[in-house]
């Protein structure tokens, strides 16, 4: 009989292309998540995975079982969600993906709130970039995401903004820019920035505002985490984009309008997955306007 553990470990190796990544998701060692690949792949009479070099590729029994893998894990979900929902009260698991600054910065007073109104539900909360977030809700690993909302959502997916989160230049007070009165966006670009990696949602932004101007970024430093950038720049190794919830007396803010970058956040779940009562129940917490925007406890 195929283990559903080993098929939770196939579809999260496909899904981050590597070994790690799917261990650090799964909170499983890699050597752990190695033996569940090694177990299905005994049991298939077929390699899932062609090991080249440091990277992995799927193999052609691996394409054609991961559709029908996830198919299994949704049904195997949707059967518990059934088992959980007969009762009408909220319990069960419920799994939920978030970034690092939204689950710091965002969500702990709903977090907070959720857990003393329904102790019976076991949280599963992974912290992941918010495009992994997107692609585990549109792969059926998760069941609800809230991330930096992307521009395009993928068609199975469903988004729903939350807040609005207004970015603002940030430098240290002894950084060069600091003595340039008015600043401009092309006296932010001669300068190195410090940005969110390529590709990402907030990154993208950023250099869509500047490509408006005409400009493009020096960029010293990337790194997907908004509290290391944060510290990057009050260090003085370069300046930022950063999100207003993150200023502070040790860095200079400034908002310019000719680059102003809002994101939006909120939350994404799929568009053919029935919500469970915990995931009705939640997304109805995140959508209460009487908590607070931010954790100020």
């Amino acid at each position: 009989m195929m283990d559903l553990n080993a098929l939770v470990a196939f579809v999260a190796v496909a899904s981050e292309g590597s070994f790690s990544r799917a261990a650090a998701n799964l909170y499983l060692t890699q050597p752990a998540i190695s033996k569940r690949i090694a177990a299905l792949e005994q049991d298939l009479g077929a390699p899932v995975f062609d090991r080249i070099g440091r990277g992995i590729a799927l193999t052609e029994a691996g394409r054609a079982l991961l559709p029908r893998a996830r198919d299994i894990l949704q049904g195997v979900d949707a059967c518990r969600r059934v088992v959980a929902d007969l009762s009408g009260t909220v319990s069960g698991p419920l799994k939920i993906g978030t970034s690092h600054h939204i689950g710091l910065r965002r969500l702990p007073p709903f977090l907070r709130r959720f857990a003393r109104a329904y102790p019976a539900v076991d949280l599963d909360i992974r912290f992941m970039d918010s495009e992994q977030v997107c692609a585990a809700v549109a792969d059926g690993m998760l069941e609800l995401g809230v991330v930096t909302l992307p521009l395009a959502p993928a068609p199975q997916l469903r988004a729903e903004s939350l807040w609005d989160d207004p970015l603002m230049v940030m430098f240290a007070p002894d950084h060069p820019l600091a003595g340039i009165n008015p600043l401009s966006p092309e006296a932010l670009a001669a300068h190195p920035a410090i940005l969110p990696e390529a590709d990402t949602y907030t990154r993208t932004l950023i250099e869509q505002a500047f490509a408006r101007q005409g400009l493009k970024l020096k960029v010293r430093l990337q790194t997907n985490y908004m509290e290391t950038i944060r510290m990057m720049v009050a260090v003085g190794l370069g300046w930022s984009l950063l999100p207003r919830t993150l200023a502070g007396a040790d860095l200079i803010a400034v908002e310019l309008p000719p680059i102003a970058v809002r994101r939006r956040l909120g939350l994404v779940i799929h568009q053919d997955r029935t919500p469970s009562h915990a995931v009705s129940a939640f997304r109805t917490l995140l959508q209460d306007p009487l908590l607070p925007q931010t954790d100020t406890l």
